[in-house]
């Protein structure tokens, strides 16, 4: 039997609004706001090509002990370590990352075993154009992911797959002017998972990611995370992963967060006494699996408590 999750539908492409000449007595405003609608349909008409175009993700040092994720949203607190009671819904909130990023999510909130299986996805669309279905075994997914092949962990899977088909989310990314670097997902959804499928004769899922992907990872904009390190770092440790994508997504050598942001970051709700607590532990257990040689929590410049980390390793992240 095969279970169709979705359909596509297809999006006729808008028209581009005609630009007259100005009747007398309407002057200058008119003009302006005719040319505003012809840019705004032209962006549009721009983000419905690139959403239809299947594009080759290439990414240098993609290989087989590595996963990679883009800067922005291993920055973000699109996934963090949350329990499973604690879970939320969004609808159209803006989600936590970095100044010169605006992320705007619909979706219920998505943990650091969902991030393990959107790395995965990643990994498994590598060598096939993003838009072009791919094929996935769900045991050898699953496998490939550290998880055992039960039927708890189908179910798990069948969970998260439909959760990223649902999710949506807008990413504005910002110049240092503060103008509008690009935006994905403004005039057409972005989900994670664009097309989903599953055949339960074959216990096959087919899935389409976005092409639009390739934006988001441009410009050497994304982080290389050592699969083989996550994989080691221990059950009930998801801080540990969560401070490891963030780690990847920057080239410095000592790294050094707010607590503060940290906190709102990994939507961590119980009092900064515990959370110190918990990050202390994943700073354990990044030193166990070799992510970092180092980490201490002190006070910074501005008399604010701080994480600073010291990575045992070069740049594996663009």
């Amino acid at each position: 039997m095969r279970t169709t999750i979705e359909r596509k539908a297809s999006c006729p492409q808008p028209a581009l609004p005609t630009l007259a000449p100005s009747a007398p007595g309407h002057g200058l405003a008119e003009t302006m706001s005719k040319l505003q609608e012809h840019a705004r349909v032209a962006r549009m008409r721009m983000e419905h090509r690139r959403a239809a175009e299947p594009v080759q993700l290439f990414l240098p040092g993609m290989e087989a002990f590595v996963r990679a994720m883009p800067n922005h949203i291993a920055r973000s607190s699109l996934f963090a370590p949350v329990a499973r009671g604690r879970k939320r819904f969004y609808n159209e909130e803006p989600l936590i990352t970095r100044s010169d990023v605006v992320l705007t999510y619909t979706g219920e909130q998505l943990d650091e075993s969902q991030a393990d299986v959107a790395l995965q996805l990643i990994y498994e669309a590598r060598c096939i154009p993003l838009g072009v279905p791919i094929r996935i075994n769900r045991a050898a997914f699953l496998r490939a992911i550290g998880r055992s092949t039960g039927k708890h962990d189908y179910e798990w899977l069948h969970r998260v797959m439909k959760a990223f088909y649902k999710a949506s989310f807008i990413i504005e990314v910002k110049r240092r002017d503060g103008s509008t670097k690009y935006c994905v997902g403004d005039t057409k959804v972005f989900r994670i998972v664009a097309d989903l499928d599953y055949d339960a004769d074959n216990e096959r899922y087919t899935v389409t990611l976005d092409p639009r992907w390739r934006q988001l990872f441009e410009n050497q904009e994304f982080a290389l995370i050592d699969w083989n390190k996550r994989l080691q770092i221990g059950r009930g440790q998801d801080m540990a992963k969560a401070l490891q994508r963030l780690i990847a997504a920057s080239a410095d050598p000592v790294q050094a967060y707010a607590m503060s942001w940290l906190k709102d970051k990994m939507q961590y709700a119980s009092p900064m006494r515990k959370f110190r607590e918990a990050v202390s532990a994943a700073v354990d257990e990044l030193k166990r699996v070799g992510v970092i040689a180092r980490g201490e929590i002190d006070v910074g410049r501005r008399g604010s408590a701080q994480l600073v980390l010291w990575v045992t390793r070069a740049r594996a992240s663009g």
